[in-house]
């Protein structure tokens, strides 16, 4: 145990900035002379300001790297053979982060940290909707992170796993997914991802599909690049290329990969057998010889049937060219079945009329769908799992609105409702309620309350909660 007592542990905590002085202060009226410190642990839980994961770390005395670019890490949420995934909050504003650290094995290995940097880097050049957006790439006591988007869906494997066989046509949005973001890679100076697979590909929580770890990525000028790191293989396409005499860095061995992806997206099952044993990885027959999906699903469409197979072409020259000649074909036959691809929107440009809006929600699957949703639109959210907390942000520097859901506060939601409405008075603030259980049939007495309050009940859309929000703060509702 690091802290024998109560006051050193609330040092230690905001030392690392794992809780605000703040936070301790709003805790002390349920602390009293026989609490011990894992009473108190038990407390810091209880109201969100502990994971159970920082908790195991702090009771190990292993504290160092819990924080680390201005981010805090709540659980681990993957792992692989080089680093670890965390989802993470910003210690300034609440806001969810991927956090991708390389494990302590690796950190003082000078050849893998250049690599790992690396990733970050190109990552950092690249803003699509179809690829993991990175934020940073740092060092901290010597702990290397890279910082990133947090998606919420998981990877593709464990999506398939769970669903098993995709729907062709929602296969095909998924791949068309994948084929733009690199399109777009590509068109950056040449950039090829070098290790497309279904763990490398994320699903957000509205099903789309981004792209992620650019670890093995090469560009147009990589390979002749005085001082670059030396760029690792993945075993996969070395075998491919070698054996199909492909040039270097082609980005055509990319799509080879995309069509195994479609492939277990379409069939429920890999083209071929998942293995750790290198040797048979290095056997050019694994590749080539893959059963045609017409006779594993004979029923399907011929024309997602025929985007398979020239994709798994052997000789590069037979498959798509490029990433943009595959995704113009996707589109086309989703067309064809009646299915219109979703036009990629614009994102709003950023500007002094942003709306900031504060949301006391502490449920993170719920905080994550509105966080995507509001980003969306517009607005800057702003997360906070206690309404007391909330109340100390309006007072000293208030936000435009704020969003209180009953289900996540508790009986106090109604009452705290018309505190803010009375402390604030003035135009340029509204807040929303949401209504659940047996206070839904208050919404239109506490309407009455004030013009700059909106009260709804349960079930709403997030359209419904936007529009109530734009109305309260004098903003023009759009579609």
């Amino acid at each position: 145990m690091v802290s024998s007592t109560i006051s050193d542990l609330e040092k230690l905590l905001v030392n690392t900035q794992l809780i605000t002085a703040q936070d301790i202060s709003d805790c002390r009226s349920e602390v009293h002379a026989g609490t011990d410190t894992e009473e108190y642990f038990t407390l810091l839980e209880r109201r969100q300001l502990l994971t159970n994961f920082q908790i195991e770390r702090i009771r190990k005395g292993e504290v160092a790297g819990l924080v680390l670019g201005g981010c805090k890490l709540l659980y681990r949420n993957a792992s692989g053979s080089f680093a670890r995934v965390y989802r993470a909050a910003r210690t300034d504003n609440g806001e969810m982060i991927g956090v991708k650290l390389l494990r302590d094995r690796w950190s003082n290995d000078p050849a893998t940290v250049r690599l790992f940097k690396h990733e970050g880097q190109v990552g950092k050049k690249l803003r699509h909707r179809n690829i993991v957006p990175i934020h940073d790439v740092g060092s901290e006591d010597g702990f290397h992170f890279i910082t990133m988007e947090f998606i919420e869906g998981g990877n593709l494997r464990d999506f398939i796993n769970i669903r098993k066989q995709i729907d062709p046509i929602e296969a095909c949005r998924y791949t068309l997914d994948i084929a733009r973001g690199l399109a777009y890679a590509i068109s950056q100076n040449g950039i090829t991802h070098r290790d497309v697979k279904t763990t490398n590909v994320l699903m957000s929580s509205q099903g789309v599909a981004k792209v992620i770890d650019f670890g093995l990525a090469a560009d147009a000028a990589y390979f002749n690049r005085p001082g670059s790191p030396d760029l690792a293989q993945a075993v996969e396409y070395t075998t491919l290329e070698k054996n199909t005499s492909a040039p270097q860095n082609d980005p055509r061995s990319d799509l080879y990969f995309v069509g195994t992806i479609l492939y277990e997206l379409l069939t429920g099952e890999p083209p071929y057998p998942r293995t750790r044993d290198v040797e048979e990885r290095k056997r050019f027959g694994r590749y080539r010889d893959i059963r045609p999906i017409s006779g594993v699903l004979p029923q399907l469409d011929w024309n997602i049937s025929g985007v398979v197979d020239r994709l798994l072409q052997i000789n590069p020259s037979h498959r798509y060219q490029s990433a943009g000649e595959l995704a113009d074909e996707i589109e086309t036959i989703l067309k064809r079945l009646g299915h219109q691809s979703p036009q990629i929107k614009k994102p709003p440009s950023s500007s002094n009329d942003t709306k900031t809006v504060l949301c006391v929600e502490h449920r993170p699957k719920r905080q994550d769908v509105l966080r995507e949703y509001f980003s969306k639109h517009g607005f800057r959210l702003l997360l906070m799992g206690d309404v007391d907390r909330a109340f100390n942000r309006i007072e000293k520097n208030p936000p435009d609105a704020i969003i209180l859901f009953e289900d996540a506060i508790g009986d106090r939601a109604l009452s705290d409702f018309k505190r803010i409405l009375a402390i604030t008075k003035n135009n340029d603030f509204g807040a929303v309620l949401v209504l659940s259980g047996e206070n839904a049939d208050q919404s239109d007495s506490l309407n009455e309350f004030s013009p700059y309050g909106k009260a709804l009940s349960q079930p709403i859309r997030l359209r419904d909660l936007r529009e109530s929000l734009q109305n309260v703060i004098g903003m023009s509702v759009d579609s």
